[in-house]
Formats: C-alpha cells, sequence, structure tokens
C-alpha cells in the first residue's frame, strides 16, 4: 500500500511517500509561515524521486494538530482535496503522537511538546511499549510553568520532547530525572508510517469526522483558499 503524508502542523514541515513500510522520498522545511508554498514543490520532488503518480496513492494522511493554525489548515485542506480527487481515506495523526512515536527510548516515560504560542504549550504524556507508545493523558493546553510542576511531580524517569525551545532554558533545571532529546517536530515519515498501520488495521474515521485539532480558538481568521493550487495535482483535483 502506497501512502501520501503531509506534516504541517509545526514549523517543521515535511511531506514523505511510502510504499509499505519503506520511505520511497521525503521533503522537509523549517518555516513558521512558509506551509502553503512549501507543499506543492515538496509533493513534486517526491513523486519525481519515487518515479510515482498521484493516481498510485492508497491513502493520505495528515496530522491534524495540535499546532499552529494556519499550517494545520493547510494540510488537512490539502490532504482532504487530493484524497476526494482521488478516492482513497484521509487518515489523521496526531502531532504529539507522532512526536513520542519517534522518541528514541526504551523505558522513560515521555513527555511530548508542541508549542503553539501565546504562552502556551500542547502536551500528553506516554508510555513505552514493544513496537510503539500508549497515551497515558489527554493532550492539554497549559503553561510552561505548569508543565514544571507537572514533571516535578512524575516520579518516573522521564524523556522530554518535542518543540523544548518553547519552555525555556530554566525549565529543568534541577531535574535529574528528566532527560531532553527528541525529535523536535513531527515527521511525515513517521506520519506515513502510523497511518499505515491505521490503514492494515482498517482505523479510518469517516470523512466527517476528521477535523483540526487545535485545542482552543483560532488565532485568526482565514480568508482565502487553501487548497492545491498547481502542479501534478491539476490532472487529478
Amino acid at each position: 500500500m502506497k501512502i501520501l503524508a503531509i506534516e504541517t502542523s509545526t514549523p517543521g514541515s515535511s511531506v514523505a511517500l511510502s510504499d509499505e513500510t519503506e520511505i520511497v522520498a521525503t521533503a522537509s522545511h523549517t518555516d513558521r509561515r512558509g506551509h502553503s508554498s512549501f507543499l506543492v514543490p515538496a509533493m513534486e520532488f517526491c513523486f519525481d524521486q519515487a518515479g510515482w503518480n498521484p493516481d498510485v496513492i492508497d491513502a493520505v494522511a495528515v496530522d491534524v494538530g495540535p499546532g499552529l493554525y494556519t499550517g494545520i489548515r493547510v494540510g488537512l485542506a490539502t490532504a482532504q482535496g487530493i484524497a476526494a480527487a482521488l478516492g482513497v481515506p484521509v487518515i489523521p495523526g496526531t502531532s504529539l503522537d507522532l512526536i513520542a512515536w519517534d522518541a528514541k527510548t526504551g523505558r522513560r516515560h515521555i513527555w511530548s511538546v508542541v508549542d503553539v504560542r501565546r504562552g502556551q504549550v500542547a502536551v500528553a504524556s506516554y508510555v513505552p511499549v514493544p513496537g510503539g507508545v500508549i497515551r497515558d493523558a489527554a493532550p492539554e493546553l497549559i503553561t510552561p510553568n505548569e508543565l514544571k510542576g507537572l514533571l516535578e511531580s512524575d516520579r518516573a524517569e522521564i524523556l522530554l520532547v518535542g518543540d523544548i525551545g518553547a519552555l525555556g532554558d530554566h525549565l529543568v533545571t534541577g531535574m535529574s530525572r528528566v532527560k531532553v532529546g527528541g525529535p523536535r517536530y513531527p515527521s511525515a515519515s513517521v506520519l506515513a508510517l502510523v497511518g499505515l498501520g491505521k490503514l492494515e488495521r482498517d482505523e479510518l474515521p469517516a470523512a466527517t469526522d476528521i477535523r483540526p485539532r487545535y485545542l482552543r480558538d483560532a488565532d485568526v481568521t482565514m480568508n482565502r483558499d487553501l487548497s492545491v493550487e498547481s502542479g501534478p495535482w491539476d490532472r487529478v483535483l
């Protein structure tokens, strides 16, 4: 099964193509505001590298947040437009889950962080299990100081991953149980592999249930169409 994965929920945008468990092409770029201008060239590059046409895709995976409002909207609108044109399902992923899944740990309690600005971060905690992670607390929006309190109250050995730069250098000072690691941003390559698992297990939500996961009101009101405008998609949209 072939999957197109679109990741634009954070400044770390990326696109990936996977064929079963193999990532055959990927492109990435870091920019808080350049999600829309990045996507079309990145998809063109990946399809050229793989030697695929868009109509071979079996599903489109997309990160629905939490994260940057505009980035989430751009990614989701693009994914839904391509999937509708090709007649394939959209597989949603969650930024916090993807970062935690990609974290390299075998035993530490994982805290995943995404900067959503306005002095807040989205966080969730995870337990590592063979082959992945299990979220053991619902995602929530808190301040860095509130996260510091949660880390201090967690008596386990901790791996803190995600956009740690948003927290301030002082956050984990004096907390010897806390190790800071990567990745900083969710990855389309990880999203593609997670999406493959959901597709194989037929864990596909109804199209009407696939919505942005902002965790709060939007920062801005969009006033233009965010769908894909050009490129090889002309023949499928």
